[in-house]
């Protein structure tokens, strides 16, 4: 029983794989933090229009315990990836490798869509379509206030 228990949390630390940048992205850096995770496409005219509000909501929340994070619906890798992120003006971190099984997230047919994690770690939401800044703002607000 300790063995399987530690292999359970073990299997919670793992890292995210790298970003756009190629940068490693830690278990550590996304720890205790409410995440927006959003899934893009470069042929997806919704998505390219949330981007200013998802760099927006990056740059604000930045200092509020919250991570957002893209990825790339067609798994782009390498420098497919950070070209592309780099022609949207993506100016968050946009995870490589797919975390949908991490949080067992189900795969969507629809772009763009936003889910929300708890800083636990639990899902919360699933956001389908062009997202707000000023929207997600007060989603999480009313998320996080249940949560306390």
């Amino acid at each position: 029983m300790v063995i399987l228990v530690s292999l359970m949390l073990a299997g919670c630390s793992e890292d995210y794989g790298v970003d756009q940048y190629g940068r490693k992205v830690t278990a550590e850096q996304l720890e205790g933090q409410w995440l927006l995770i959003n899934y893009w496409a470069q042929w997806c005219g919704p998505c390219r229009g949330e981007i200013a509000e998802l760099n927006k909501l990056a740059q604000q929340s930045s200092a509020q315990s919250v991570t957002v994070l893209g990825v790339n619906f067609d798994q782009l890798q390498g420098a497919e990836l950070s070209k592309a992120s780099a022609e949207l003006g993506i100016n968050y971190r946009v995870l490589a490798q797919d975390p949908a099984a991490r949080w067992q997230l189900p795969r969507s047919e629809v772009l763009p869509v936003t889910y929300i994690i708890d800083a636990q770690g639990q899902l919360r939401e699933r956001l389908l379509g062009e997202q707000t800044a000023a929207g997600l703002t007060a989603r999480l607000a009313q998320l996080q206030k249940g949560a306390q």
